[in-house]
């Protein structure tokens, strides 16, 4: 695990948690994620002038992509060079 993401987990509590909780926790983001590229493609196709829900949305679907990120570095094994 690098030093940012231990740092990150061990501030939210999450450095004990192991690697079936990781991998659990990031099929959920993933699902997430496509659910969220889902709704603003069915939004966009049905001609939605929601621009502010949209683009919630759109902002919320960049966090999920960065919390995937960040657990997936949690789960390679540091290589040291």
């Amino acid at each position: 695990m690098s030093g940012e993401v231990k740092a990150l987990f061990e501030a939210k509590g999450l450095i004990r948690v192991n690697e079936q909780e990781l991998r659990k926790r990031l099929a959920g983001l993933k699902t997430e994620h496509r659910d969220l590229d889902a709704a603003i493609d069915a939004l966009l196709e049905a001609g939605s002038t929601d621009q502010l829900q949209i683009a919630r949305l759109k902002k919320r679907k960049l966090l999920l992509k960065d919390q995937i990120a960040m657990v997936e570095d949690a789960l390679l094994p540091d290589i040291i060079a």
